[in-house]
């Protein structure tokens, strides 16, 4: 399997936050087109809660999760298994060789994945290839140069430019959501409909909640221990960080905003990969 980095780890304070993700929140830009009788990739699938939604929809079809964890892979296949779900499965499986045939799927979701990689446009050229003809694909990518919220905190701003330099040293894009169109037509789809969301964090609950995790986050997960091994923070400055997180959930005005871009596209007659500058 092709070796990468991912920055975040899989952390129970990373899980926490992809639990939280649902169809509705994180693919509503896909379900008007999904039909009942779709087969379907999703790729990083990560716990599968929102492979589970979609195959809650793809009720006379097929739908299969893939994450490069197999950990993350078996607690997806025992809280969702083929029992309760017979339209779904999961599998280990690698983004750059997806271990398909050609044209096997007509749906593939791929969603906060790109930015992690080091070469999304050959992931996504390799989606493209198990994709049917005039096949859909659905991404969506996280913008975190996009990130804003108030009240301003000058060691949030740290924060921010501590995980820009992070996923650099990991080869990572942090800010793929601006990039994503452009990948996308480098890896030869055409038909593309570009939208963007937001996830809005304002509430009681949901400060305590996105703050908390983030505290979190930043001190126990991979992202806290690679800060750490390339030297790009002390143990002091992560607590720091933490507590501008904690102080920040307990602000009663406080808001956070995430914003993602999305990309439908239709798989071409053929790949043509652009060439890329430098």
């Amino acid at each position: 399997m092709t070796s990468e980095r991912y920055t975040h780890g899989h952390h129970e304070s990373v899980l926490r936050s992809h639990l939280w993700r649902t169809a509705e929140n994180s693919a509503g830009f896909l379900l008007p087109h999904l039909l009942a009788g779709a087969s379907l990739l999703d790729v990083g699938c990560g716990p599968g809660n929102i492979t589970a939604d979609l195959a809650r929809r793809v009720t006379r079809g097929s739908v299969i999760g893939i994450d490069r964890s197999a950990e993350v892979v078996a607690r997806a296949a025992d809280e969702y298994p083929v029992s309760t779900y017979p339209t779904l499965s999961f599998r280990e499986g690698d983004v750059y060789h997806l271990g398909f045939a050609d044209e096997t799927f007509d749906v593939l979701y791929v969603h906060q994945v790109l930015q992690h990689l080091s070469d999304p446009v050959a992931a996504l050229t390799e989606m493209h290839r198990v994709l049917k003809p005039a096949g859909l694909l659905a991404a969506r990518d996280a913008d975190f140069g996009g990130f804003f919220w108030a009240p301003d905190d000058p060691v949030l701003d740290r924060w921010l430019d501590l995980y820009h330099r992070v996923t650099q040293r990991n080869g990572a894009d942090a800010d793929g959501g601006r990039n994503l169109k452009k990948w996308v037509h480098e890896a030869g789809f055409d038909q593309l409909v570009v939208t963007s969301s937001n996830w809005t964090y304002e509430s009681d609950d949901e400060r305590h909640w996105w703050g908390g995790l983030w505290a979190d986050r930043v001190v126990q997960s991979d992202f806290a221990r690679q800060a750490l091994e390339y030297s790009l923070a002390t143990s002091a400055e992560l607590a720091e960080i933490a507590a501008a997180f904690r102080r920040w959930s307990r602000e009663a005005d406080g808001v956070f905003i995430v914003p993602s871009v999305e990309v439908l596209a239709r798989r071409a007659s053929r790949v043509e990969r652009l060439p890329t500058s430098g």
